[in-house]
């Protein structure tokens, strides 16, 4: 398997292997890197996937992709990544069934078991936050660093690497603790200063390692990753990193290693369906995903792709509904005004992996190329009727406000047993009740639920009908806690005593001369 960039037409000497994709995270040319081909899943291999771990499944889906990597360097790396998650299958699966004949709630099961009557709707909550840092980053981000050591050897690469990462939220803390004090690499991280929750912060902030540095940024999150992607772009920047023995890489989704883990577990969740007997092996499902950067829809459009019996990518937006816009318009503005929101992680303007979509559906990198360049020059492009009809069939796309997302938590809380959803999760249970209404289209679906409710209590306690401000950040916990009787993930837990380790706050202009100063610092990680 060999990669290719989003916007050149490179002669078939100049594709690379994915190894050294996943360590130069962009391609020369600025464009994205993507498989020249998607591998085929036979539905008997995923029946023969059914009773396997989810660490087998993962290699057995990163084998297809990763085809210069030998089998025992893809099990050590899922192995060490997935080690410390508190969920024995990794994801779970919260079944929400409803009656279908009067739209009664009828039950909740946490994990798979048993098959409902025919006559239930089925919604699969797929919890994909059990990681150490309670996000679906989590799910990519702890196998990434495995999977940069190793190529590191295989493109015998003698530079130390510098990861370099904007993030909306959760991808900088889960990155964080991945490259932590790993060997040969350093790790750095902006975050829009107050467009991150107090949680998500306090996460960051306090990370332990020789190997790291936070930093916010006084702008929103386009803002930080407009100055990672210049500071990506910037010869003279890298001449000046080279020189000191040290090269950029990436583990935003951009990152190829960032956006392959993420596919495995829509294709393991289709699995789980099946083996609770929800649906039958070749059935049909649709997904629902909350949207911001499109590296996680864009996961389950490869699923899809490789031949996971996957109908309709539901694709939710929050108050910045610049996707719901592209997809029922054809065009792509970030001229707008900008919200944050209580599901900030998806507070974005500019989703860097559509460019991956445009380039798959039109398979003509000068055309992506143009689009891009539109986009950078005046802030909009402008897709034409038939590649927009392509987009139609795959997607559906919708977004919910404010009020709606906070009805939404409130309602299914009181609807199955208390079951809480967080922010960016309801968005996108909202969002697929509206495409259910809309359609009647009520095939099993599988909602991704990307974060734990206990990182944003706040805004969950207020959905809920609890006033929040009666309770300290950290009493919003316990509170959360005593409602729910689900455990406070211990990596939040201990947040409380936790020391500030990373106070600083950094103009916009200043992103590259603190990345330069960063990398000028001789600790490079131990052995983790």
């Amino acid at each position: 398997m060999k990669y290719i960039s989003t916007r050149s037409k490179l002669k078939p000497t100049e594709a690379v292997n994915s190894a050294k994709a996943i360590l130069q995270g962009l391609a020369p040319d600025g464009g994205l890197y993507v498989p020249e081909a998607f591998p085929k899943l036979k539905l008997e291999e995923l029946e023969q996937l059914i009773p396997k771990r989810y660490e087998v499944r993962a290699v057995n889906i990163l084998q297809r992709f990763l085809t210069d990597y030998i089998l025992e360097e893809l099990a050590e790396s899922v192995e060490l990544g997935y080690d410390w998650f508190d969920a024995p299958k990794r994801t779970s699966l919260a079944l929400l069934l409803t009656d279908k004949t009067n739209a009664a709630p009828s039950t909740l099961q946490s994990t798979v078991e048993g098959a409902p009557p025919a006559e239930k709707k089925v919604t699969g909550i797929l919890e994909l936050w059990h990681g150490p840092t309670s996000a679906f980053k989590d799910m990519a981000l702890q196998v990434l660093p495995h999977l940069m050591r190793y190529a590191l050897a295989k493109t015998k690469e003698k530079d130390d690497l510098l990861i370099l990462t904007a993030t909306s939220g959760d991808t900088g803390k889960a990155a964080l603790a991945g490259f932590a004090n790993v060997p040969r690499m350093k790790i750095m991280v902006f975050y829009p200063d107050g467009g991150v929750s107090n949680l998500q912060r306090l996460q960051m902030v306090t990370q332990e390692g020789n190997n790291v540095e936070v930093l916010g940024v006084k702008g929103n999150f386009d803002d930080a990753q407009n100055g990672v992607k210049k500071i990506f772009g910037d010869k003279k920047i890298r001449k000046e990193l080279e020189e000191v023995g040290v090269k950029l890489s990436s583990a935003n989704s951009i990152n190829w290693g960032r956006l392959v883990p993420q596919i495995v577990y829509y294709v393991s969740a289709y699995i789980d369906m099946v083996e609770s007997t929800q649906i039958k092996l070749g059935d049909k499902i649709n997904v629902a995903i909350p949207t911001g950067n499109f590296g996680n829809i864009l996961a389950a459009y490869y699923a899809k792709r490789m031949g996971v019996p996957i109908d309709r990518l539901i694709c939710a937006s929050n108050t910045n509904h610049i996707l719901t816009d592209f997809f029922q318009t054809g065009v792509y503005d970030r001229n707008r005004e900008f919200h944050k929101t209580i599901s900030p992680s998806m507070d974005i303007l500019i989703s860097s992996n559509l460019e991956r979509l445009l380039f798959h559906e039109t398979g003509d990198p000068r055309r992506v190329k143009k689009m891009m360049d539109e986009l950078h020059d005046t802030g909009k492009f402008k897709i034409d009727t038939v590649l927009k009809k392509k987009l139609d069939r795959i997607f559906y796309a919708g977004y919910a406000t404010e009020e709606e997302t906070q009805q939404t938590i409130g309602q299914v809380f009181q609807t199955f047993g208390r079951y809480t959803l967080d922010p960016h999760t309801a968005v996108a249970f909202c969002v697929a009740e509206k495409y259910r209404t809309e359609t009647g289209d009520e095939k099993p679906l599988v909602i991704a639920s990307t974060a734990s409710p206990y990182k944003f209590a706040p805004a969950v306690l207020q959905s809920i009908g609890v006033d929040p401000t009666k309770f300290s950040e950290f009493g919003q916990l316990d509170q959360l806690n005593r409602i729910t009787s689900r455990d406070i993930p211990a990596g939040l837990a201990k947040l409380a005593k936790a020391a500030v380790l990373h106070p600083d706050v950094c103009e916009k202009d200043q992103m590259a001369e603190r990345v330069l100063a960063f990398a000028r610092e001789k600790n490079v990680g131990e052995a983790k």
